[in-house]
């Protein structure tokens, strides 16, 4: 599996790579995680990142012409690389015998050659043995995410300008900053802001409880490829207030009541106090993500990895 994360990264690649290669595993292969192709014995490749895991797609079917590539996409390549152009993701593309879309509109944007060898797989999520009870102190909103730009990290602790003071509601934000001035500002907002509190890096185990006891979690991403988060928190029970773009519409479906305009604040604001203050709308949300559980259950995931490598290999 070519990842361009490094080992022991917390970053969305290398947690894909590492959750990809359990479930391959329980299939009865034989899984090796690397940043290059290193000249191992390998039946077939599994690459993240058609630009980034350019090279080593490059490097397998140059030593192995008659061997299968599956290559997945993620959030920049579909709506970043490949629109601009990037010859390096177009060559994965063209040298893949399979394509990996984590969301139904990510098929939008591909070219008719690369859509007929593509198919989607919806990343699955395990239910907590023991949940947390969600927070009776406040009504507690989580977001799960790096500091990035393409995830508008910000835009829930902006939207508490918004919110009235009376309120319950309390913003906690895991995640690790990609850059010293994301930390500065994530600080800085902790500091400045008493509902808001910056909680940093934290392990998979602990990102988790964190969202288990949210009330709501909040994915405000500028772009998303199909974001595993959002799995999680349906599968634990927490509704989510969504930016519409497709890599989440492709996830929740056209319909979903919890969509915000992109990098507005004022209007992720309003859903946050109707969540808070109309039980009859925070039902429609919880009822929403029920409804969707079905769609990200593992053995629903492996069953599609498993025809999956079938269809590769068959191919070859």
């Amino acid at each position: 599996m070519a990842c361009p994360a490094p080992p022991r990264s917390r970053r969305g690649n290398r947690v894909t790579a590492a959750r990809w290669a359990d479930l391959l595993r329980q299939l009865g292969h034989d899984v090796h995680i690397g940043q290059e192709y290193d000249d191992s014995p390998a039946d077939l490749v599994v690459a993240l990142h058609a630009r980034k895991s350019a090279a080593a797609v490059a490097a397998f079917r140059e030593a192995h012409p008659d061997r299968p590539i599956i290559m997945c996409l993620t959030g920049t390549d579909i709506y970043s690389d490949l629109p601009a152009g990037n010859a390096d993701a177009i060559r994965s593309l063209d040298s893949a015998d399979r394509i990996v879309a984590l969301q139904h509109l990510a098929m939008d944007g591909l070219r008719p050659a690369w859509r007929r060898k593509a198919r989607t797989i919806l990343q699955s999520a395990e239910p907590l043995a023991n949940p947390p009870a969600k927070s009776s102190r406040a009504f507690e909103v989580c977001v799960i995410g790096h500091l990035r730009e393409e995830k508008d990290s910000f835009r829930a602790a902006f939207a508490l300008r918004h919110i009235p003071a009376e309120s319950r509601i309390r913003i906690r934000h895991a995640g690790g900053a990609y850059a010293a001035t994301w930390a500065d500002e994530a600080r800085a907002l902790t500091d400045n802001e008493p509902r808001y509190r910056w909680l940093g890096e934290l392990p998979g185990g602990e990102a988790r409880q964190v969202l288990a006891r949210s009330r709501l979690m909040v994915i405000s991403s500028r772009l998303e490829g199909g974001a595993n988060v959002v799995s999680e928190a349906i599968v634990l029970g927490t509704p989510i207030l969504a930016s519409r773009i497709p890599g989440n519409v492709g996830l929740l479906g056209e319909n979903y009541p919890g969509y915000f305009t992109v990098e507005d604040e004022k209007a992720l604001a309003e859903l946050m106090l109707r969540a808070e203050r109309e039980p009859s709308f925070y039902r429609r949300l919880e009822n929403a993500c029920d409804a969707l559980q079905p769609l990200f259950r593992p053995d629903r995931e492996l069953d599609a990895w498993a025809k999956l490598l079938d269809e590769a290999s068959g191919r070859r």
